[in-house]
Order: structure tokens, then sequence, then C-alpha cells
């Protein structure tokens, strides 16, 4: 035997391990097995197995299953995992079997070694702290595996993704209001239409990102339904009745999230419904990102060819070629990330149809590219929030310039003379490229202050600009 390294164990026989590590025989098998990719599980999912892990020792503790030279060592252990002492310790693939039982094991094998030192023992996981009799007493990798995804999203969404949906939300809104007398030529089919505010267009960005936030809280009910308790098939085999309640207690006490049983554990451990569901709804919101980002893109640009209505923070050059060029670097990252997630939300959907009977194989891709599609969209609107959206000024002059030499705003003649008359008035204007005024001063012989009236196109953007009775007076 090398002199770097130590013998461990399993049914399979005996294994080669580095002394420095905590894992064991399983996790040294499926670094073995398992080569497919440099993708690791994140820091979030190992916290949630190691403060499962922690609550589960807290439950037998109490239950009076192991005694407290055991639960405690493990308690300790687990909340170093969980607390990232031991990230080094986790290196095996994403892709794996498909309950997770890899990634589980070697969470176990290193509280486990990590537990036996605590005692004074060796290094290793082996014993005197045994993974599987131990630190694994009462339950399986099919119940612990979804409620670790589900703790870690449920943190992730909490502590991150809903703060920066608020922050996002709030910064539209209050350039919302700081543009609300700011009129500007609205654009359908990227051709001239009616008049709007730039107030009412970010109105409606804040009304994406709320509406997206919404539907994501509503998911959250369903992830917090932990199948804790459910062990292998979901009746809860070879684990005390109290268990489930007791671990769920621990979570809700170390976490704050308000995580319960779930109502059917076979639901729960065989379903992937809740992440779908959950996928579902940040590519929504992934969605609006990409709408909001286009939309300040063409608004913002130019500066002397484009829309040039609404100027972003500068933050770095954008050409190794063309002096000066600065493009909107934040708004660009953000639609790339946008069309990741969306496309996460594909593997999402078809990684919960590889699960038949009484588990969902696909559990542990599921896992990756969900956690990873929660920070993707936190980062993303913290970065527009901060480093765009708050520094948005608006060009009036240019938007009201473009607003009032739209022959768009000729709609409002439509009620006093008719659709087919104003549609003949638009074809005559764009033709001989004569100003709105001339051609209503010239062709109608309106006076000065009927074409204001006609041609406010503040009021445009309001509700009612013409009644019948406004008609009826001009006729």
């Amino acid at each position: 035997m090398e002199d770097d390294k130590r013998i461990e164990r399993d049914p399979f026989g005996e294994v080669l391990v580095p002394k420095s590590k905590y894992y064991g025989a399983f996790t040294y098998r499926a670094l073995t097995n398992f080569q497919f990719s440099d993708l690791r599980f994140p820091r979030e999912l190992i916290r949630a197995l190691g403060l499962i892990k922690y609550a589960a020792a807290y439950a037998n503790l109490k239950l009076k299953i192991l005694d407290e030279k055991i639960a405690g060592p493990i308690m300790q252990a687990s909340m170093e995992v969980a607390e990232g002492l031991f990230d080094e310790e986790f290196p095996v693939d994403v892709f794996q079997t498909g309950s997770g039982t890899s990634i589980h094991m070697n969470v176990n094998e290193v509280i486990a070694a990590r537990a036996s030192e605590i005692m004074g023992g060796p290094r290793s996981a082996s014993g005197p702290i045994h993974p599987n009799d131990h630190v694994n007493f009462g339950q399986s990798t099919n119940d612990v595996f979804p409620t670790a995804i589900r703790v870690a999203l449920l943190e992730l969404i909490n502590k991150k993704l809903l703060p920066s949906l608020d922050t996002l939300y709030e910064e539209l809104l209050g350039k919302s209001d700081e543009f609300k007398y700011v009129v500007k030529a609205g654009r359908t089919h990227l051709r001239d239409a009616l008049p709007v505010t730039l107030g009412q267009e970010f109105s409606g960005y804040a009304m994406m990102i709320k509406k997206a936030r919404m539907e994501i809280e509503k998911t959250m009910q369903v992830l917090e339904e932990l199948p804790i308790g459910g062990t292998a098939v979901g009746t809860g085999f070879n684990t005390h009745p109290e268990f489930p309640g007791l671990v769920i207690e621990s979570l809700r006490e170390i976490t704050g999230l308000n995580v319960r049983e779930a109502e059917n554990r076979f639901e729960a451990i065989g379903s992937a419904g809740a992440f779908v569901a959950l996928s579902s709804t940040l590519k929504n919101l992934a969605c609006a990102i990409v709408k909001i980002c286009n939309d300040l893109r063409l608004l913002s640009s130019g500066p002397n060819t484009g829309f040039g209505e609404i100027e972003i923070p500068a933050l770095q050059l954008g050409s190794s070629m063309m002096p000066g060029k600065v493009n909107p670097v934040i708004l660009e990252a953000a639609c790339q990330a946008g069309v990741k997630v969306i496309a996460n939300d594909v593997c999402v959907t078809i990684a919960s149809q590889l699960g038949e009977l009484e588990l969902n194989m696909g559990l542990p891709l599921i896992a990756y590219v969900l956690i990873q599609s929660v920070k993707l969209m936190t980062n993303t609107c913290s970065a527009l929030s901060n480093k765009c959206i708050k520094g948005i000024k608006a060009d009036s002059e240019r938007c009201r310039a473009y607003a009032e030499s739209s022959a768009a705003i000729l709609t409002a003649l439509a009620p006093v003379i008719g659709y087919e008359k104003t549609t003949e008035l638009v074809k005559k204007a764009l033709l001989k490229k004569k100003s709105l005024r001339a051609i209503l001063a010239e062709d109608f012989g309106m006076r000065e202050d009927e074409i204001d009236r006609i041609l406010d196109i503040k009021r445009m953007t309001m509700p009612g600009f013409f009644t019948k009775s406004n008609a009826q007076q001009r006729k």
C-alpha cells in the first residue's frame, strides 16, 4: 500500500483512497465509473444535504435511535459540511446514477469519516461511525435527494432571487415615474404607432417582473412539501413514524423556511412535477428579461443612426477595432443568460420524463440545471438593476420629435373624417414628405388652435382622447 493511501472497504472489496480525503469506497467507485463531464454539484445542494443529515441525526437522537456519542459527532460533521468546510470532498460527476445515490453517499461518507475523527477515531468512512448504519439511518437517497433539491432551491429563491426581483421591480417602477411626462412614438411591428409615454413603457416592464415573481412564489408552495420519511418508495419503511416530523421541524428552525411534510410522498418521490413547475416560471421570467433587454437595446440604439431615445450607462469599450464604440453589454449578457434559462427549461422537462414507477431518475440533472437557472436569474436581475436600469436617462426632445413626426398621430382624425379619408391623408403626408401640421392647414383649412387640439400627443397617451361628442362637435 502506498504511504499516502488508506484502505476503504465496501461489499465489492477493498480500494485505496488518499489519506487526506474523507470520502470512502462508494465515492471512489463513483469517481471511476462516472467520468462524463467536469460538472459538479453546486454548493447550495451540498449545504442542503448537510442540513438534512444534521436534522436526521437530531431526529434519531430525540427518538433514542442513535446514542448521543454517535449523534453528536454526526450533527457537528453535518453542519461543517453545510457550512462549506469540506466542499473539495464532493468531486462526483453530475451525470451519475439517476437517483443521486453517488452524491448522497459521498456526503454520507464524508460526514461519517469526519464524525469518526471528532470521536477520536481514524479518518475512515468504514467506522466507527458508519455512513449507512448511522448517518443514513431511517433514510434513502430516494427521499433525501429530492428533499435536498427542494431545500436548496427554496433557500436560493428566498434569500437571493426574490430580493433581486424586488430590486429590479423597484428600479423599473422608479423609472416609470421619472419618465411619466416623456412622450414618445409608439411602435408596433417596428412601424410608427400612436404615442405613449416612456413611463408607460417602463410600467409594463415593471409589471412583467411583478407577475413573474408572483408565479415563482406560487410554485414555492409546492416545493415546500418535503418527501423526507418516505424512504425508498414512499412507504416510510424502516423509519420511525415521528422521524419526518422531527426532521422538518429542525429544518424549519435552521433555515426559516416554511417546509412541511408532503401531502403524498409517492407523488413527491416519483414525480418531478414541482421542479417542472418552477422551471416553467423561471422560463417565463427569462422571457420577460429578454423582452425588456431587447426593447432597451432598441430604445438606446445609436447614438446617431438608431432610436437614441434613452441613454444607458457606458461601462466599457465595445470594439477591438472601432475607437470609442460603446455597446449595451449588460443587456446583451442578460439576453444570453435568459436564453440559457429557457434552454434549461427544456432540459428539466425532458429529464422529468426519465422516471418510471416509484422514482424519477433524472433528478441529478434537474438539480444541477434548476439551481443554475435560479442563480443565473438572480445575478441577471441584480446586474440589470445596478448596472443598467438605475442609470438610464431619457432624451425627452428626441422622444417628442419622433412622436410629433409619426403619421400615426393622424389616427386622431379618424373619429372626425373617418378611417378611409384619414388613410388617404396619411398616404399623402408620407408621399409629399410634408409636415402633418401643413397638411391639416392646407388641405383642411384648420386653424392653429384646432391643429394643436387634434395633435396633442400628450393627450393621445391617455384613454378617451376623442369621444363621440368630440367628433360630433367637429362635424
